[in-house]
């Protein structure tokens, strides 16, 4: 049986970041498809099915977030609020992925039900061993609830 290939939903706007997690996620040993946006607001978009994702053929549901905090247009915590506010969509987990250390930024992030917070190690050994983690865990061992679009 063949298995179809998980949806990451890769929110961040820095394009060396984006390129190291999907450069790393194609290595898992594991299907999956990353779809990246580069803002706040395109993730809510792609989310919410607007715009240029109306599309639900073209815009499938992802089975998993990576959502960075410091993003242009929208920031991060308020993706992260809007997605966990919907009875439909907060089922989906959210990791966040973000430089920020900041306390005030996990206690807001957990606040807002947030699945797990990472923060990106700056020694790119160090990232790919986190990438690694991470698709182990969300895409692997997790087991995921039934979306219904």
């Amino acid at each position: 049986m063949k298995v179809s290939p998980l949806l990451v939903l890769l929110v961040e706007d820095n394009d060396d970041h984006a390129e190291l997690v999907m450069r790393n996620f194609e290595r898992l040993d594991f299907p999956c498809t990353i779809r990246h946006v580069r803002d706040g607001e395109a993730a809510l978009d792609y989310i919410f099915r607007r715009g240029a994702y109306a599309d639900l053929a073209g815009s499938p549901l992802p089975s998993l977030i990576l959502l960075d905090l410091r993003l242009p247009r929208v920031d991060g915590l308020s993706v992260l609020k809007e997605i966990k506010s919907s009875d439909e969509l907060r089922v989906i987990p959210v990791v966040v992925l973000t430089s920020s250390q900041s306390d005030n930024d996990i206690c807001s992030a957990y606040q807002n039900h947030v699945n797990s917070f990472l923060v990106k190690p700056l020694d790119g050994a160090c990232f790919s061993r986190l990438m690694q983690e991470l698709g182990l865990y969300w895409l692997q061992r997790n087991i995921r609830p039934t979306v219904h679009h």
